[in-house]
């Protein structure tokens, strides 16, 4: 992570926390000669978090952000607040516990079985592996993956 985006995270965290919503991610990038800070953020309901929600939540973050000293991004920028979306990434041990028998997609950084993308749900977690039961054509499988293998890991929608 940035110096940038763990300055920001550390002044913004609060302000979601106070309003009962979640941080989930921050990135600040740049996209065809735009910088652009984009804030994830969501509410542990049903339905997650509303567009009333973040509009809100963006016009605090916008006149806090605007009100930093030393600004911390000088250069001009588009603030994009939004939810993760149904398919958020798993980044931490939250994350992890809420995926639980829920349907993920695990993409590894070298193969198992021939394979490195896997989806199915999540049986159970530690900090050495997972375990996933896939369906391979018509029958289940329980596959172990060591974490060290994981190079990303989000929720994902079953057809």
């Amino acid at each position: 992570m940035s110096k940038v985006t763990e300055l920001v995270r550390s002044e913004i965290e609060p302000i979601i926390a106070a309003r009962g919503d979640e941080f989930v991610d921050i990135e600040y990038v740049k996209e065809k000669d735009q910088n652009y800070l984009r804030i994830y953020v969501d509410k542990d309901q049903p339905g997650g978090i509303d567009i009333d929600e973040i509009a809100l939540l963006s016009e605090e973050i916008s006149e806090m952000l605007d009100n930093l000293e030393p600004d911390p991004l000088p250069d001009p920028y588009v603030l994009e607040l939004s939810s993760p979306g149904a398919e958020r990434p798993l980044k931490n041990e939250k994350d992890w516990e809420k995926a639980l028998n829920d349907y993920i997609h695990v993409g590894l950084y070298q193969k198992i079985e021939g394979k490195k993308i896997f989806e199915g749900a999540l049986l159970s977690y530690d900090d050495e592996e997972v375990e996933l039961e896939v369906k391979i054509k018509t029958r289940r499988k329980t596959l172990t993956i060591p974490r060290k293998l994981i190079a990303n890991a989000r929720f994902a929608i079953e057809f």
